[in-house]
């Protein structure tokens, strides 16, 4: 039984963004995957890169039926870009409780 709140999965979401920024985790895969998974579902967006040392995140952004365009833009503070593409919604919940899983990070309700 998952008796973990919609606030608590917020708050362990966060958490582990906080974790996976630190510099001594940037070249770690699995943490890269999270960040573009992030992205990607907030702008539901496809192509998702970030390049880490540049502070730079390129991704196709979509315009239209089943068209995209390219977009790049500087970010300095990754960790707070990604906190600020957070969702409350319940899908999104679901899908950060996922990641939550996959990191094995629980939470204790």
């Amino acid at each position: 039984m998952n008796t973990t709140t919609n606030p608590e999965i917020i708050d362990e979401i966060k958490n582990l963004i906080s974790h996976s920024v630190n510099e001594d985790n940037f070249e770690n895969p699995d943490f890269q995957m999270m960040h573009r998974a992030i992205i990607k579902k907030y702008f539901d967006a496809k192509k998702v890169s970030i390049n880490y040392k540049e502070a730079t995140v390129d991704m196709k952004l979509p315009v239209g039926n089943k068209q995209y365009t390219n977009i790049t833009f500087e970010c300095q503070h990754l960790g707070r870009f990604l906190k600020s593409c957070i969702k409350k919604d319940e899908k999104s919940l679901f899908f950060y409780q996922n990641i939550l899983s996959q990191f094995n990070v629980i939470s204790a309700a």
